[in-house]
């Protein structure tokens, strides 16, 4: 058995709202349709599928509104990466399972010029301790998968210039929050999404790379 970690991972906040009566409901349904309905890891699987299959991925919808805050995903069913991350950490602290943020920095096409974050989730199973899962949502060329204690996420940080930030975070990015709170439609999101670089976060002079 790991340590549990920090409350914090259990705890809402305004993008987080664990506690919103719509995330409840949402929450215990999936417990209930879980095989063992009080084991961590098979909930923990229900509310990630639930989140990759039934909430759309905005751009790959080619429209809807453009959300944030967990309750507002749920309602809407439809995010960016970053907005269904929310959701899922939202469920899984619902069902008293300790969730969190990650994030990767990845290449915005081919030509490896332009960049952005990508955001993820990890769970803590009791039997592994951080287990990291990404409910982006599949498609033709993207497979993420729920299979502990292998970790098949949406992208790999291949290229250069791009990484996997190690740290697991209890809230989001302000970064994150503030892009996604201050564009009006998701098209103008899309096209200047959130970016943070690894020298960023070797140097320690970006607050936003100092919360990584």
């Amino acid at each position: 058995m790991r340590q549990f970690p920090d409350r914090e991972f259990l705890q809402p906040d305004d993008v987080i709202d664990c506690d919103h009566p719509d995330i409840i409901a949402t929450a215990r349904r999936l417990q209930s349709q879980s095989t063992g309905s009080h084991d961590a890891t098979m909930i923990a699987r229900r509310c990630f599928e639930f989140v990759r299959d039934e909430i759309a991925h905005t751009f790959d919808d080619g429209g809807g509104p453009l959300t944030c805050r967990a309750s507002d995903v749920l309602r809407h069913r439809t995010g960016f990466c970053y907005a269904k991350s929310h959701l899922l950490c939202g469920l899984l602290r619902a069902n008293e399972i300790p969730a969190g943020l990650c994030y990767q920095r990845l290449c915005v096409d081919h030509s490896a010029t332009q960049y952005c974050l990508h955001g993820f989730n990890a769970v803590w199973l009791p039997e592994i301790g951080w287990y990291r899962i990404d409910p982006r949502g599949n498609r033709s060329d993207i497979t993420a998968q729920f299979t502990p204690p292998d970790e098949v996420l949406a992208f790999s940080a291949t290229h250069a210039d791009e990484c996997t930030f190690p740290d697991v975070l209890p809230r989001p990015l302000p970064i994150v929050v503030q892009a996604l709170r201050s564009a009006e439609t998701w098209d103008e999101f899309a096209g200047d999404l959130p970016d943070l670089s690894e020298r960023s976060l070797v140097s320690g002079t970006d607050e936003e790379a100092a919360a990584l």
